[in-house]
């Protein structure tokens, strides 16, 4: 089984030589229909933006990406055999999680951290980054969904507990959906049962909309696939125990979930 490879992409005027590939696959061929995402999940940035960086302690920040998504989502996607793609550069250089036209593309502050390398961008160097780094990305995704048999969408991310000048947010675990057919229903039922002490809530922290999504609305709704985004603590994933206790709950509660939506229960 192949355990992890790169989408090789021609280096473009953004992306040089010495950069990594925007795209990991861990697992491309797994057996199982669940289709990993996780947007997210690399704090990269390339080389020629280097000087115009934010300061390295703000790259560790939740501005910059989702800390202990990519790490659930691999163990994830081993313990269940199923694929995982996910975006190597940071969210601050182009949010992959974003449609053509967002504001929320690249901004130019990010929870009161000045993001230098976005102020002034120019649309064409706006359009370079989504060449470069969004493509590869939804298209690598999109290549996964088309070659398994009744795919199930699964977009890995975790969320902060508190934003600089926001309230405490107390839930644990998000599910976000908005349209059928969605797994959210069954998985929050089956992990009601499993893990009762959690704190599930339906989109929260966030909720899915055209202007501020891409995966969902793009990979999963326009096809009429079964899906679901997960949000969890970030601070729930702060070292291999942790890490690994979810992605034990999940690869048996999205199985379980996945069987009673065919089943035509919840969901």
């Amino acid at each position: 089984m192949r355990e992890r490879g790169d989408i090789n992409v021609r280096p473009g005027r953004l992306l040089g030589a010495g950069d990594p590939a925007p795209v990991e696959i861990h697992n491309e061929a797994g057996a199982s229909p669940f289709v990993l995402s996780c947007e997210h999940a690399g704090q990269a940035i390339p080389a020629c933006l280097g000087s115009r960086s934010p300061p390295p302690e703000e790259l560790q920040r939740h501005i910059a990406w989702d800390p202990g998504a990519l790490a659930v989502a691999r163990r994830l996607a081993d313990h269940l055999d199923a694929v995982l793609l996910a975006q190597r550069y940071s969210r601050l250089v182009i949010d992959c999680n974003r449609p053509a036209g967002s504001p929320e593309l690249a901004v130019r502050v990010s929870d009161g951290t000045a993001v230098p390398f976005n102020d002034g961008l120019r649309p064409a160097e706006l359009d370079m980054r989504w060449r470069e780094i969004c493509q590869p990305f939804h298209q690598a995704v999109a290549k996964s969904i088309e070659r398994r048999h009744q795919p199930i969408i699964v977009s890995v991310h975790s969320f902060v507990r508190r934003l600089r000048d926001g309230p405490e947010r107390v839930l644990d675990l998000g599910l976000l959906s908005r349209r059928e057919p969605s797994l959210a229903p069954a998985l929050r039922e089956v992990l009601e049962e499993r893990a009762p002490s959690l704190n599930v809530r339906f989109n929260e922290p966030y909720r899915i909309e055209d202007e501020h999504d891409y995966t969902i609305p793009v990979q999963a709704e326009a096809r009429s696939l079964l899906h679901v985004l997960l949000e969890i603590r970030n601070d729930l994933l702060r070292d291999d125990e942790s890490v690994d206790w979810w992605a034990l709950l999940l690869a048996g509660a999205l199985p379980a979930a996945a069987v009673r939506c065919t089943n035509g229960g919840t969901g």
